[in-house]
């Protein structure tokens, strides 16, 4: 699992609720979660917990589901070949490669190819600490 984001009326106030209440370190962007490869303990992977403002554009219905994944081009060559709709291009960034595709019922759904080592270098630069 790669992320959940949600709509809310108010992102700032539901990450301070999820901050005082449960404990999850948060920062503008929601929380990060931290945790270990089953297959090599000593890799760190990170989920991803954000609210989104009800107006944001960046997915239609109430909350989108990121996965991650491995080589996202062959992947998304592979979804393209069984009919499923690729709704943009392959984007890449430093701390990961993404795209979106589309559900058997419309559902926008993230595809994210990580690199976890930069999402960490990322996040220490922002000063945000992970939720363990």
């Amino acid at each position: 699992m790669g992320g959940v984001f949600f709509k809310c009326e108010n992102p700032q106030q539901v990450r301070a609720w999820y901050q005082n209440h449960l404990g999850l370190n948060t920062n503008d962007y929601g929380a990060v979660f931290e945790w270990y490869q089953g297959a090599d303990s000593t890799k760190k992977g990170f989920t991803q917990w954000s609210p989104f403002k009800k107006e944001s554009k960046y997915f239609d219905q109430e909350f989108m589901i990121n996965f991650r994944v491995a080589n996202l081009e062959a992947l998304v060559d592979f979804l393209k070949s069984e009919g499923v709709t690729i709704v943009d291009k392959i984007e890449t960034a430093e701390y990961g490669k993404f795209v979106h595709i589309l559900d058997v019922e419309g559902n926008k759904v993230e595809l994210w190819e990580p690199n976890d080592i930069e999402f960490e270098k990322m996040g220490k630069q922002m000063g945000a600490q992970t939720t363990k």
